[in-house]
């Protein structure tokens, strides 16, 4: 393969935010060589980034799926997908075990026809007017929402699909919009929670650890929890239309708040926590003894510690602005992210 079509092949793999910056990069190296004393720098920078261009396009086609995989993963979160990687490579099986990762925060935002235009741009704007971050989070949304697709469509027809979901409604729901993803498709699919698997083997009476989600697990016990795939997990045909149909009812509800409550995915009110914000604030002033400022970050950190279910930082603290700005608390600072600001009861001015 000459430089010029490896060069082609590997910026078409590129995606979103990470195209844009590679063509802005490339600008500013390309108007730099029109200054001589700043050529060999800038031919020195654009080698190395042919290099890493090149050598994150070889990844991509190391992952992709092919016509000969037996097994296909669908995980919840990058962080979970890298784990699993990982131990496909530990135990040999990412030759023919690739991995689908669904990187959508199912528990919160609206859901509602997903499959149309119309309805990821309504969750776009959700999650850009009230998390912070979310506009560029969402800037690409599109496009990896068709990737998401497209590599769904590759799954080769005889390839098992193992689900792998633990109990939060972050990865339920995940599990349902993929089992709803997978409708056109006829394979064999099976479902396992890996928290579950490893808390099984690892937990004693002196030493155990709660898995609130599968991204806390680490590739050594996943490798354990790959092994105990012994069918188990597999779905009946009434298992998969049951599931798809709680994905599409939950997903026309309006609210924008998801719950694992006594095994099934429930919706509530987007303020269903906030007294429980409010009450953690109160604890940390009464421990610290005064009622000054509180970061938000210590606050956000302690909500999410000791709440059952499972609520990211994300919609705690769009709850703790929403709580800021219905004057309920004062602010010092700027909450252009949780680290940036302190938060306090608001006192009367009389």
């Amino acid at each position: 393969m000459d430089e010029m079509t490896a060069i082609r092949k590997a910026v078409e793999g590129l995606r979103g935010d990470e195209l844009k910056a590679y063509l802005r990069f490339l600008l500013a190296q390309i108007s730099l060589l029109d200054k001589k004393e700043s050529q060999p720098a800038a031919i020195a920078e654009l080698i190395e980034l042919y290099d890493n261009v090149v050598s994150a396009s070889n990844r991509r086609e190391a992952g992709k799926i092919s016509p000969d995989d037996t097994h296909v993963h669908i995980v919840v979160g990058h962080s979970f997908a890298g784990s699993m990687k990982q131990a496909l490579r530990q135990i040999g099986w990412s030759e023919t075990h690739k991995v689908i990762v669904l990187e959508e925060d199912y528990a919160i935002g609206p859901l509602g026809d997903l499959d149309l235009p119309k309805g990821r741009q309504a969750r776009i704007d959700w999650f850009r007017d009230h998390i912070s971050g979310g506009a560029e989070a969402y800037s690409s949304f599109e496009e990896e929402y068709e990737e998401l697709l497209r590599q769904v469509a590759q799954i080769p027809e005889r390839a098992e699909v193992v689900i792998w979901a633990a109990g939060n409604a972050y990865e339920q729901m995940g599990m349902r919009h993929a089992l709803h993803l997978l409708s056109n498709k006829s394979n064999a699919i099976a479902v396992y929670n890996a928290c579950a698997i490893c808390e099984e083997m690892y937990n004693r009476p002196d030493a155990w650890i709660k898995y609130r989600h599968s991204g806390e697990i680490v590739p050594d016990k996943l490798c354990d929890a790959l092994a105990r795939m012994d069918g188990s997990g597999m779905l009946l045909p009434a298992d998969i239309e049951r599931l798809r149909q709680e994905w599409q009812a939950l997903s026309e509800q309006a609210k924008v708040l998801r719950i694992w409550r006594a095994g099934a995915v429930v919706e509530v009110p987007a303020d269903s926590y906030d007294q429980y914000l409010l009450e953690k604030l109160d604890l940390l002033q009464s421990r610290a003894g005064n009622d000054s400022f509180l970061r938000a970050a210590r606050l956000i950190g302690e909500a999410m510690g000791h709440c059952d279910p499972t609520i990211g930082d994300d919609y705690f603290e769009y709850r703790l602005r929403t709580l800021i700005y219905d004057g309920v608390l004062e602010i010092k600072g700027v909450p252009a992210a949780m680290r940036y600001y302190s938060v306090r009861r608001k006192t009367s001015l009389g």
